[in-house]
């Protein structure tokens, strides 16, 4: 069977829960990983997805600010928590879904400053993903392992819409991409949606609330992920990843645009 899984930093679940059900009827995911639902778990809107034919859940949650969770047509069984956020934010939940572990992160941003000694977030960052690394470090390549989410870092020169000017700001600078590259090493992962979409076409998945037309001016990053372990990959269906930057278009979207990818489980 095919199971398409979808990634999504919502921006708040409440506000944009008519939008995930459009997207389920148009689309057809089996799960979506979503980030920032920006609720706690007891206020996750269950029954809208229940109604949209998502009924299995789990939630992460968090008062106001971060919260993940993952929404599935099947049910979820229990997967390793991965204990990877120093400050206990709400930013890691997992599950397996036909025998395919998921586990779906919202990866901290990191501030405007990118020097770990001056800025505490920014360390955080780093320290998140130094945590993801050993952990995954320590896994078996064989296992069939999906990483979904905001990983925060848009590490190609096409993955950001000015490469010399996006290489001094968060989200671009060469230490985050060599971090990054490090956590993808730890295990062999692949970029399922930059194999499916090779480089040098621009990709990009979110897009500043800033700009009145995000098409226009196209000042966008490829922030949001989905990595397969090497035993996995075989059942990534090719060519099937992509970004639904058509849905940044809906009225009041998320700034961050859905990614979705098909298995064959």
């Amino acid at each position: 069977m095919s199971l398409r899984v979808a990634t999504w930093n919502i921006n708040s679940v409440r506000l944009r829960a008519d939008q995930v059900a459009r997207f389920v009827a148009e689309r057809a995911p089996d799960v979506i990983c979503l980030q920032e639902i920006k609720c706690r778990t007891g206020e996750f809107p269950e029954q809208a997805f229940r109604d949209m034919g998502l009924p299995h859940l789990k939630v992460m949650g968090q008062k106001g600010w971060h919260g993940v969770a993952i929404a599935s047509r099947h049910p979820i069984e229990d997967a390793p928590d991965t204990k990877a956020c120093r400050e206990g934010h709400a930013r890691c939940v997992s599950g397996v879904i036909k025998g395919v572990e998921i586990q779906n992160f919202y990866i901290p941003a990191g501030g405007d400053v990118a020097d770990r000694a001056l800025n505490p977030k920014f360390d955080h960052k780093l320290d998140f993903y130094e945590a993801l690394t050993r952990e995954f470090g320590r896994r078996d390549p064989s296992h069939p392992l999906l990483l979904a989410g905001d990983f925060n870092i848009a590490p190609g020169e096409n993955d950001v819409w000015n490469h010399r000017h996006m290489s001094k700001i968060v989200s671009h600078t060469p230490v985050e991409v060599e971090t990054l590259k490090r956590l993808q090493a730890s295990l062999g992962f692949v970029d399922v949606v930059r194999e499916a979409i090779p480089e040098p076409e621009k990709l990009f998945s979110w897009w500043s609330y800033r700009a009145l037309d995000f098409r226009k001016s196209n000042r966008g990053l490829r922030l949001d992920h989905l990595w397969a372990s090497p035993g996995l990959h075989p059942a990534v269906a090719k060519k099937t990843a992509r970004v639904h930057d058509d849905v940044r278009e809906w009225e009041r979207p998320s700034d961050h645009a859905p990614v979705t990818v098909d298995l064959a489980v």
